[in-house]
């Protein structure tokens, strides 16, 4: 049992690790984008940060203490907090505390890139790499978020938020809020590109994250064979992994049959595969996506 308490131990902490570490750079690239190629242009790609590259500029000269501007990263923590706090109220946010750490990271990172940086775009006088590298380089950091189980909060809160009390779906409600974000930089900035080129910047990132973001790792697995002790032991013994019995009736010749239903991880599928036909060339195996977030009950 201790043996067994430890490896869980390590087994946690292991993936802890690997989650907060592609916060980091998750969020780090999310800044990058901010700061190096969308702000100095005046792209303005919804959600939070759209909001504040706006303000951003809008108040440059107005504060003597901030003479170039509202810091970005300071606003979006601005409307990222209270956001979060209507999250675990109305959604209960499970990831609340990935979530903060997540959204206060690249808060950080935006600012003090800013105050290196400056709002000097990286390559003069050409606006269309800059909005198509920053919507990338921008997918590549969120695509990092979401596989750490994660969040940056923003807008996509307040589009569940609004879509739970609907019937308007929250696909539809983050395009809709995302869009009046960038309308809100074409009143302001008085120009219209802005708006073109932004819906450019969120049309590359949301592609890149459809490329990047890989399916369930996890298929639920079911195996019909005769020779169900053997294949318990290959999974349990074996494979370390951990299954439960279904017991079933063949509809043709009506005889009693044990399923065996286990989650496995995709790379682990070619192993147990081949390994169930050498026990049992005439097993059946039949395998579809699934969620591993807690065992099913009895397993």
């Amino acid at each position: 049992m201790t043996q067994k308490r430890l490896l869980s131990a390590n087994t946690t902490l292991k993936q802890t690790t690997g989650d907060y570490s592609l916060i980091i750079v998750g969020s780090f690239l999310q800044a990058l984008s901010y700061v190096v190629f969308l702000a100095p242009y005046k792209i303005v790609p919804g959600g939070v940060y759209g909001i504040s590259i706006v303000i951003h500029y809008v108040t440059k000269g107005m504060f003597p203490f901030f003479p170039d501007g509202l810091p970005m990263g300071v606003m979006a923590l601005c409307f990222n907090i209270p956001l979060l706090i209507l999250a675990m109220k109305k959604l209960g946010l499970s990831s609340g505390p990935k979530t903060i750490v997540t959204f206060l990271l690249i808060s950080a990172f935006t600012d003090s890139l800013s105050f290196l940086l400056g709002d000097t775009p990286l390559v003069e006088n050409d606006r269309f790499i800059a909005c198509f590298y920053g919507g990338a380089i921008l997918g590549l950091g969120v695509t990092c978020i979401f596989r750490a189980h994660s969040t940056s909060a923003g807008t996509d809160v307040l589009a569940r938020v609004i879509a739970q009390d609907t019937n308007i779906k929250v696909s539809n409600t983050i395009i809709l809020l995302d869009s009046a974000i960038v309308l809100l930089g074409l009143l302001v900035f008085r120009d219209w590109a802005v708006p073109l080129y932004s819906w450019f910047t969120i049309f590359v990132y949301g592609k890149v994250v459809e490329m990047f973001q890989t399916e369930n790792p996890n298929r639920a697995v079911f195996i019909v064979s005769a020779k169900t002790q053997e294949i318990k032991e290959l999974i349990v013994d074996r494979m370390g992994m951990r299954g439960t019995f279904l017991h079933g009736k063949g509809m043709y010749e009506g005889k009693e049959k044990e399923i065996i239903f286990t989650i496995a991880e995709r790379k682990d599928l070619p192993r147990l595969k081949n390994e169930i036909k050498a026990i049992d060339s005439n097993a059946f195996v039949s395998t579809m996506h699934a969620s591993k977030d807690s065992p099913p009950p009895g397993i």
